[in-house]
């Protein structure tokens, strides 16, 4: 007895290579000429597959983002605040130098001009930064981070320098860029030696 094709496997088939055709492409050519046309046809279906999952080019990509996102998500907490922010903005970095890096930066430079993109951009930085500032309010109780520290403007003060200098490409970005702005930002943050 034949069985028949499981047309949930086969959509979730689809959905991946759609997902994986818009990526490889984006890094291709850059975000700015990738087209739903050539999207459907790297990854071997109609227009109306994608247009039935998605309303545009970004909602693709930006969905191709929360998959690398789910996958490395979370904060690490190893009880050393310096070692997890290190962890976790060299895990960034590395990021940046791959082909998901390619889709996030054609993805930021739409979310200027694009609502939607702007929306779906702001929702995975938002939660990025839930997860940092909970690991910063878990640094303070533990008194590894000034108390008075506000968290959010921390998380930018440690996570925009990386940005910057990946964004605008002003200068090059070397494997241990992240180690020596720790080091620089990181006595700032850390609480005053007792008596002082």
């Amino acid at each position: 007895m034949s069985r028949q094709p499981d047309p949930n496997r086969r959509n979730e088939q689809s959905r991946q290579a759609i997902l994986t055709a818009a990526a490889d492409l984006c890094a291709e050519v850059g975000y700015a000429a990738v087209t739903i046309e050539a999207i459907a046809a790297r990854a071997g279906v109609g227009k109306q597959t994608i247009y039935r999952w998605w309303p545009s080019k970004a909602a693709v990509l930006l969905e191709y983002m929360q998959r690398i996102r789910e996958e490395q998500a979370g904060f690490p907490d190893t009880g050393d605040l310096m070692a997890d922010l290190l962890t976790q903005t060299t895990a960034i970095q590395r990021l940046f130098s791959s082909d998901a890096g390619a889709v996030w930066r054609g993805l930021l430079i739409a979310a200027q001009s694009d609502d939607a993109a702007a929306d779906g951009v702001r929702d995975l930085l938002e939660r990025a930064i839930v997860e940092a500032t909970e690991r910063l309010a878990k640094a303070q109780k533990t008194g590894e981070l000034r108390e008075d520290a506000d968290l959010e403007t921390t998380v930018e003060i440690v996570f925009g320098p990386l940005y910057h200098r990946w964004l605008l490409r002003s200068r090059p970005l070397p494997k241990a860029y992240m180690r020596d702005v720790l080091k620089l930002v990181f006595d700032g943050l850390k609480p005053a030696p007792e008596g002082r």
